[in-house]
């Protein structure tokens, strides 16, 4: 089959009987053109086949709606859900997503964004604290505006959206105690992130302000069979945790399941336990997760809505956002 001919504006001109300019202003929003002038041109579009070349022009404003959405952990179901809000939204501003997958360790992260660069992408939105630091060096190097979400990086220019995960740790301190708590752990992943870690410090620095025994176990991958390992560690000490802060909810969840099936541990009754994220899976029946809800829609909305203010109004612009996850209530956490 060969090659489809993209069908040009000149052509449409040809067919309405008008000049190119009048093609161009009956496609520019605002722009002046009469109602019989428009409808000839959109009539011979539709005919046609034609659409506007929206990267070209904006090239020529040196613009091309571009936004690099460099991530990690695409598949987890938090990541998936800011994903989402995050398309959307940029899709509704007229923007066009394109997606850096950060899994990997072997130059193809780096070849991607450089790739991107390349398609003059106008701005990119790192989605985690994960990507190394050289990422967000070569966006700037390059002129994009950039979003970082839930990272602690000091390059000045680029909006930083962070939670209070310090404040999280401290409240789910207090529920604990109040439910009757008394020996007290963290289970994290070995990321170490800056959102996992301030969850982590929040909750120790909390703990033993009240004088409660605190311990902290890392592993692996933040995923459910890291929560499983966590599970089999801290559920095997002498002095078994009678309550546990997991980093995410996929950890809880893994952790949940271990404690009930491989040692009979009743939640919330023997074992209290929290997670983060509020994934769909933590309102699930069979793990009735109290969780911290992230904000999504808000983390997006502030994202879009700063990369959608003009380069000239930077300066008076807020460069740093904190934002307060939800404790959202539910049966893994005796009542006090």
């Amino acid at each position: 089959m060969p090659p489809k001919d993209f069908v040009s504006a000149l052509e449409v001109a040809q067919r309405a009987g008008v000049s190119r300019s009048a093609v161009s202003r009956t496609f520019t929003p605002g722009a002046s053109v009469s109602a019989e002038t428009r409808k000839k041109v959109t009539d011979a579009a539709e005919a046609l086949g034609y659409h506007v070349n929206e990267l070209a022009r904006g090239l020529m404003r040196n613009e091309s709606g571009i936004v690099c959405l460099v991530v990690s952990d695409v598949a987890t179901p938090y990541r998936s859900a800011l994903l989402r809000e995050l398309t959307s939204k940029l899709q509704n501003v007229g923007k066009v997503a394109m997606l850096i997958n950060t899994d990997r360790s072997d130059g193809s992260v780096d070849r991607a964004l450089s790739q991107a660069i390349r398609y003059r992408a106008d701005a990119s939105i790192i989605l985690s604290g994960l990507p190394d630091a050289s990422i967000v060096r070569l966006c700037l190097k390059n002129g994009q505006r950039l979003v970082l979400i839930n990272r602690d990086d000091e390059e000045p220019g680029p909006l930083k959206i962070n939670l209070d995960d310090f404040e999280a740790g401290e409240r789910i301190v207090t529920a604990f105690a109040r439910a009757g708590c008394r020996s007290l752990a963290f289970a994290n992943s070995e990321a170490g992130t800056p959102s996992l870690m301030g969850r982590e410090h929040g909750f120790v620095a909390a703990a033993r302000k009240l004088g409660l025994e605190v311990s902290v176990e890392r592993y692996g991958w933040t995923g459910y069979e890291a929560g499983r390992v966590l599970a089999q560690r801290l559920l095997t000490r002498t002095q078994r945790p009678d309550a546990v802060f997991c980093a995410t909810d996929l950890l809880a969840c893994g952790f949940m399941d271990t404690a009930r099936h491989q040692f009979g541990i009743g939640v919330p009754q023997q074992l209290c336990l929290a997670g983060f994220d509020d994934i769909e899976q933590a309102s699930w029946s069979s793990y009735g997760l109290t969780t911290f809800a992230q904000p999504v829609a808000e983390i997006a909305s502030k994202a879009v809505e700063w990369l959608s203010t003009s380069e000239a109004a930077d300066n008076i612009l807020q460069h740093s956002v904190r934002l307060t996850a939800e404790l959202i209530w539910r049966t893994s956490i005796r009542a006090g």
